[in-house]
């Protein structure tokens, strides 16, 4: 019996295979489709964000530096204007947005704070307050909530700078947070700087 090799059999295949005529060809020959990302697409995305951010943000008390309850706090990323960090620790921003987590647990508080701030974003919110309590008698430190969420805040890259709030908003016991411009944010300051460069 004659054996046949792989270009033979390929050939004996392709035996009754006609080229298509060009007014047969299929649109993807002509154009290129941009496929832009379903809502539900997004909102996966947003969850896998959401769960390697809480991955990196600890839980374990002892993993986190501690923080004195009636010490004032207060972190800003580098390049942030003076009269920006000014206005956010005196209190000056308008706040829509309270989170209390004084009484949850560190679970409960990480899972709040990161949805909080994702949500806060979504509405192109750059200021929330969080109030943390300052946690004398909490175990197996004081302060321990108030040292979680300082830590939390200082890695979560959403964060552009926090600062113990004034004596009337909770002085040591909370904080005001400051977020990064949004993307859509970003864009669209760069085009009112571009438009309203012609007039300066």
């Amino acid at each position: 019996m004659e054996r046949l090799d792989d270009n033979s059999l390929f050939f004996q295949e392709m035996a009754d295979v006609k080229p298509l005529k060009a007014s047969q060809k299929t649109q993807s020959d002509v154009f290129t489709v941009q496929l832009l990302p379903t809502l539900g697409q997004l909102a996966k995305q947003a969850a896998l964000n959401e769960h390697e951010l809480l991955a990196m943000l600890p839980i374990v008390p002892f993993e986190f530096p501690t923080v004195s309850p009636d010490v004032v706090v207060s972190e800003k990323h580098d390049g942030m204007q003076d009269e920006v960090y000014k206005r956010l620790r005196q209190g000056k921003y308008d706040i829509k947005t309270i989170l209390d987590v004084h009484e949850y647990s560190l679970p409960q508080a990480r899972s709040s704070l990161v949805n909080c701030i994702f949500a806060a974003i979504a509405r192109g919110e750059r200021n929330i307050l969080v109030i943390h309590g300052k946690g004398y008698h909490s175990k197996p430190y004081p302060g321990l909530m108030k040292s979680a969420v300082c830590h939390w805040l200082s890695v979560i890259d959403q964060v552009a700078a926090y600062h113990s709030t004034t004596r009337e908003q909770g002085g040591t016991g909370a904080l005001f947070v400051l977020l990064k411009k949004s993307s859509q944010q970003r864009i669209e300051n760069s085009e009112l700087n571009r438009k309203g460069g012609g007039f300066r």
